[in-house]
């Protein structure tokens, strides 16, 4: 996905703290995914190397700093977001075997380089790794891993039910995306709560940030894929509508008055002029802006839950951070805020 909040959109002094933790995940990464088979080895590092922001590492380790200072994170904090950056990967790994994707990250996916078999074991490797580590960082963290990895195929499973379908609701929509999207920054949050021995009513409170960030994450990233160009996505533009999986954008354009002709146009696999003409419709019915301010409310109800933590240089980062996928998709998509 593209609209993600990135090290450049916190304060400049902590986007030095937070690029020297980067650094540090990066490496633990690499060191995670490593095994005495090189091919192995090449498989399961190939999306690590390919580059990505590294939100949720990067959120686990500033939630478990919202009650001190940003610097200087601990091991724990690094690794329960390498265990959640992991299963992301692996996910995608899967994901991309579904959807018969070739690019992932602006390189070739792992399927289209060595085939779908392959592809789907080196993400069970991922998520096998992920395990050990979050095992490695209690009880409660693992439990909450692998609980997470459930919700994730939970998630998927209600979006595979409703494509193609027209007639699917906002509330069905965000079921499979809480599930899906944001229940992974949620645990990142919760794992940065869980390893730095916050309060219960503070481990809720990043949680609940993590909850409403990966929500609005999801819907930026909705809107991205019927606005943006696939050289700006790192992935073919348009694909949902590719998929049958028809989006909040697309939702709320079925839901004004007199749209029968794009009611007509969906339903079945499109060519690339409908798909065209869906985007213009979708627009032109108002369900990019529309969109657009359920990520306002998200991302506002994520402001909210770190009221808690009003002045910590982490709170701060992590409300820029939130603030900054406004930001990107207004831009990219030409929305008036």
């Amino acid at each position: 996905m593209l609209a993600s909040a990135s090290v450049s959109a916190v304060p400049l002094h902590d986007q030095e703290l937070l690029a020297a933790d980067r650094v540090r995940v990066e490496e633990a990464l690499l060191r995670a995914v490593r095994t005495d088979d090189a091919f192995l080895t090449e498989m399961a590092s190939h999306l690590i190397t390919a580059g990505g922001k590294r939100v949720r590492p990067l959120f686990s380790v500033a939630c478990a700093a919202v009650t001190s200072e940003l610097g200087d994170a601990t091991h724990e904090a690094v690794m329960g977001g390498v265990s959640v950056e992991l299963v992301h990967i692996g996910s995608l790994y899967h994901d991309d075997v579904m959807d018969e994707a070739v690019i992932r990250r602006t390189v070739p996916s792992v399927n289209a380089k060595w085939g779908n078999l392959k592809a789907i074991l080196a993400g069970d490797f991922l998520l096998a790794r992920a395990s050990e580590i979050a095992a490695s960082l209690g009880v409660e963290v693992a439990g909450l891993l692998a609980a997470t990895i459930a919700r994730l195929c939970e998630g998927q499973v209600r979006e595979l039910q409703a494509m193609f379908s027209p007639d699917r609701t906002e509330a069905e929509y965000r079921e499979s995306i809480a599930g899906k999207t944001a229940s992974l920054f949620s645990a990142a949050c919760r794992i940065g709560g869980l390893v730095a021995n916050l309060e219960r009513d503070q481990i809720e409170a990043v949680t609940a940030f993590g909850l409403h960030y990966g929500m609005a994450f999801q819907i930026v990233d909705d809107i991205l894929d019927l606005t943006a160009t696939e050289e700006i996505l790192g992935k073919p533009a348009g694909n949902d509508l590719v998929e049958g999986v028809y989006t909040l954008p697309v939702i709320h354009a079925l839901a004004k008055p007199n749209q029968e002709k794009l009611r007509d146009i969906l339903g079945e696999p499109l060519n690339e002029a409908e798909i065209d003409s869906v985007r213009l419709l979708v627009r032109e019915a108002g369900g990019v802006e529309s969109a657009f301010a359920a990520a306002r409310a998200e991302v506002d109800a994520a402001a909210k839950a770190l009221e808690p933590f009003a002045g910590s240089g982490s709170a701060i980062a992590l409300i820029s951070a939130a603030e900054h996928l406004l930001e990107s998709v207004s831009t990219i998509a030409k929305i008036d805020r």
